[in-house]
């Protein structure tokens, strides 16, 4: 019976938190981000796009963004030519969002747990940044 209860804390801390966390990202995209002419991207989809042309630059390659008229996107251009859209699923914070669950379900000492879900976040955004930095790279050179 011990076991059910630990399992079952478990699915209640893991899905509670991941749901609490759910709704208020998608409370704050419904807020900042413009599905409709004209169109807008969430400000974090936006500083991820920058950040990844930030990174871009200090590899030599001259990159730009511009606000996608058409869609929530952003668009990367490398060299002038269009490289990649950068849209609200590049962002990170969906991982994120799943990473914090996990780590609330499996928590420990408070102080432990803030400190893994404070340098996770920061790992799995900062690796996505590289990430997209890497394949808009990829895209550039083999199209």
């Amino acid at each position: 019976m011990k076991g059910n209860k630990t399992v079952v804390l478990f699915l209640i801390k893991f899905f509670g938190s991941y749901l609490l966390l759910f709704l208020l990202y998608s409370y704050y995209l419904d807020k900042t981000q413009n599905e409709t002419a004209p169109f807008a991207c969430a400000p974090i989809t936006k500083t991820v796009a920058e950040q990844t042309k930030y990174l871009l630059n200090i590899f030599g390659y001259p990159t730009e963004i511009v606000k996608d008229t058409e869609t929530t996107a952003v668009k990367l251009f490398i060299n002038g030519e269009f490289t990649a859209f950068i849209v609200e699923g590049c962002n990170a914070i969906s991982i994120i969002i799943l990473f914090i669950a996990f780590i609330v379900a499996f928590a420990g000492k408070f102080n432990t747990t803030v400190l893994y879900i404070l340098f996770g976040s920061l790992l799995i955004y900062f690796t996505n940044i590289l990430r997209i930095a890497v394949i808009s790279v990829a895209l550039h050179k083999y199209p």
